[in-house]
């Protein structure tokens, strides 16, 4: 039995010495909730799994700590570090910029770009650190250079699938840049429109933010190659509710 969380299991991607990572589900907190996040619940899970505690070289008891960012909203790639030496090696390629991390987004409306299909662009709006709100997504405060890269993927009727890169790493950075760019994300409570949200939860049964880390590659200890750890696939709800959408006597 893997990881269970609300009666769902958290699909353990891979594992190495000091490390793990896992395909986090949307609505679960990585580290604030002392218990029940994600951590804890990795933690206990660890320390019941021999097999595990052996590739991971793990003789002792164990506390994880997120290497990077994933909003509670957000679902997909999150890597956990068991000691200190292994978050260090892995929090230095992040602050030198040495790791790559793409996404998977469902806006509202079609977004339309002037460059070929399949092409990258980037939105690049300045962002303050601290985040703002839906009036105000580039937050209040000093604001800071920040690129998000997206190639479109594909359309449904209202929505469009994009692959996103982040090239720099502000707070709800692919929330903020998607609400200004006048697609928000679908499901977005923060930065989307209330009465958006609330019909996707009424009609569409959707009731999760449509933003999915799809990969993360880095540095992996021992390897001198970079090595790309991702997810199965969309979520299914997110996948539902685009391949729904196609057609049009849905939602």
């Amino acid at each position: 039995m893997g990881i269970i969380w609300e009666s769902a299991e958290i699909p353990v991607i891979t594992a190495g010495k000091g490390w793990l990572a896992l395909d986090k589900p949307a609505g679960i907190t990585v580290h604030n909730e002392s218990g029940k996040d994600l951590c804890s619940l990795a933690g206990e899970w660890v320390r019941k799994d021999h097999e595990t505690r052996l590739r991971m070289g793990l003789t002792t008891d164990l506390k994880f700590s997120p290497v990077h960012r994933l909003d509670k909203e957000t679902s997909g790639v999150i890597l956990l570090a068991a000691d200190r030496q292994t978050f260090s090696f892995f929090a230095k390629q992040f602050e030198s910029r040495k790791t790559a991390k793409r996404y998977i987004a469902i806006l509202h409306g079609r977004l339309e770009i002037l460059e070929p299909d399949n092409q990258w662009v980037s939105w690049a709006w300045p962002l303050a650190n601290t985040a703002g709100g839906r009036h105000n997504p580039q937050g209040p405060g000093q604001q800071m250079p920040s690129e998000t890269r997206f190639r479109i993927l594909e359309y449904s009727i209202h929505y469009t699938m994009v692959e996103i890169e982040l090239l720099t790493g502000r707070k709800h950075q692919i929330r903020r840049h998607a609400k200004l760019s006048g697609h928000p994300v679908t499901g977005d409570d923060r930065y989307g429109s209330t009465r958006a949200v609330n019909y996707l939860k009424q009609h569409a049964g959707f009731t999760r933010l449509g933003l999915h880390a799809k990969s993360l590659t880095l540095f992996l200890p021992g390897e001198k190659n970079p090595q790309t750890i991702e997810t199965s696939g969309l979520p299914a709800e997110m996948r539902n509710l685009f391949e729904t959408d196609r057609d049009t006597s849905s939602i």
